[in-house]
């Protein structure tokens, strides 16, 4: 069964609940910065997490700021509750590991 795509209130709603994250090209994007000898742990985290809910980001890492973007490939690209949930696991995972949002 395919993921449904969140409508525009749905997602103005999700984005309120989610400090730093925002909608770029079509994805729900943020970026973290954290002490640089942190981000492998943080790395490693998101990545267990999304192992767990077989949802996978997109991770671009540079120095010390690690970035991530989702959509659901399920439902054409767009993005989904899944998304969103994953992002609010993101956000927590930053947090226990001394990230802090990067101004978008």
């Amino acid at each position: 069964m395919a993921a449904t795509p969140l409508t525009d209130a749905e997602l103005a709603q999700a984005l309120t609940g989610l400090p730093g994250w925002t909608v770029q090209n079509g994805k729900l994007t943020a970026a973290f910065k954290a002490d640089r000898a942190a981000v492998p742990t943080l790395y490693a985290a998101v990545a267990a997490a999304e192992d767990e809910a077989n949802h996978h980001a997109e991770i671009r890492i540079l120095y010390g700021t690690i970035a991530f973007a989702l959509a659901t490939h399920d439902a054409g690209g767009a993005i989904t509750a899944r998304d969103t949930a994953m992002a609010t696991r993101i956000t927590a995972l930053a947090a226990e590991h001394r990230a802090r949002p990067v101004d978008s």
